[in-house]
């Protein structure tokens, strides 16, 4: 009989704590609404991402894993600037390959001397 005693007030001991640490606080409740966790894009929008930017990306984790329109826009963003990369080095391979045919062998000679300055910086 004790022990059933002992039981009874330490469950209304619990009842009462739980219901003041939730109701208790009034207006400044215990308990205040916690905020969604939200993505808040870290790749710098004034320059290119680098290495470091893709590194460094996180994403929150939502109940089911990751928001999709999050990682969706990261991975759209990343593929845009790697097709505008992949484009200007086209570019850039179809103008060498254009100076190469009008300059000839002294382009290559002038690339190939600037190649041997670049090994040598410290």
């Amino acid at each position: 009989m004790l022990m059933f005693f002992f039981l009874v007030v330490a469950l209304a001991v619990v009842v009462a704590a739980v219901t003041l640490a939730v109701v208790g606080g009034g207006e400044n409740a215990a308990l205040p609404e916690a905020a969604p966790e939200r993505f808040e894009d870290p790749l710098p929008p004034d320059r290119p991402v680098n290495r470091g930017d893709v590194e460094s990306l996180r994403f929150p984790v939502a109940v089911r894993g990751y928001r999709m329109s999050d990682v969706d826009d990261a991975l759209g963003r990343l593929g845009a600037e790697i097709a505008e990369r992949d484009a200007r080095i086209a570019d850039l391979e179809a103008a060498l390959a254009g100076a190469r045919t009008t300059h000839g062998p002294r382009l290559d000679r002038d690339i190939e001397h600037l190649d041997h300055r670049e090994d040598e910086r410290p």
